[in-house]
């Protein structure tokens, strides 16, 4: 599979047990190939059960998680990435993230870059990258590893909350953004120049806002319990805004950041 990551892929937050099942079956039916889950949802064993039973080829997929905060240690980190391997049921993933900062610094950004590098050395992983980093975090990690080394930095990222100079430093640096909570918690979708601009492409708000931020270069990760949402979703791949209507949703920016847990973000940019 090629090194760079998949535009457009099944995010698994919050999903647990059937539903979670269910939902990555679904995805895998309809054709989504990215699974992104992670050690603290607490779903990596149904995940890489429904993937286990999907038939679609180890080789076709790309399968994300992150590493928990807990687990940043230079000598937990490999660990508790070899556990997520057996619950994924799965030699290596193609993805491996710092989900969240050390909180208070506790264990350094050189110390747990090192171990996440080592885990790739190791072949326990096929790329790595970083996770709701700011932009001085971003310079500590690159200076650990080098820009090279880092494939993503996932930040919540949507129409309210469009991150424009922690995106342009990434750009800067070569480190592509992928974008989670796109969809904004669904705020997007009920918003009026959202929902204006899907009547004009004959398209939903999700696809829009979709599609939007895939044509701005960054990667989506929507989640879904419902097969003709997954469905939908899935079209956006498809779906081209025009500039005026790009224009239009920049435009919405407010700064409206929605996840911000205490004790766990850093100060963002």
């Amino acid at each position: 599979m090629q090194n760079t990551i998949p535009a457009f892929g099944l995010g698994t937050f919050r999903l647990k047990d059937q539903v979670v099942i269910d939902s990555v079956s679904n995805g895998l039916d309809l054709g989504y190939r990215l699974i992104d889950t992670a050690q603290i949802y607490g779903n990596e064993t149904e995940v890489g059960q429904a993937i286990s039973e999907s038939g679609v080829p180890r080789a076709d997929l790309f399968i994300t998680t992150k590493i928990w905060t807990e687990n940043l240690a230079g000598d937990k980190l490999v660990a508790s990435l070899k556990d997520s391997l057996v619950k994924l049921r799965t030699e290596r993933v193609d993805l491996t993230l710092i989900h969240w900062p050390s909180p208070g610094g506790a264990v350094p950004v050189a110390e747990f870059m090192g171990a996440l590098a080592d885990a790739k050395a190791q072949g326990l992983t096929r790329l790595i990258g970083v996770s709701n980093f700011n932009i001085a975090l971003l310079r500590e990690a690159i200076s650990a590893v080098g820009a090279g080394e880092i494939a993503t930095n996932q930040i919540e990222l949507h129409p309210y909350l469009q991150n424009r100079t922690l995106v342009e430093f990434a750009r800067s640096q070569g480190v592509h953004t992928t974008s989670y909570m796109t969809l904004a918690y669904g705020q997007v979708l009920k918003d009026p120049v959202v929902q204006d601009i899907a009547r004009e492409l004959g398209a939903t708000p999700a696809q829009v806002a979709l599609a939007w931020a895939m044509q701005l270069g960054y990667a989506v990760i929507p989640s879904s319990t419902k097969r003709e949402n997954l469905q939908g979703n899935l079209l956006s791949t498809q779906l081209r805004l025009r500039d005026d209507q790009m224009a239009r949703i920049a435009a919405l920016d407010n700064g409206g950041r929605l996840v911000n847990p205490a004790g766990l973000a850093p100060a963002w940019d």
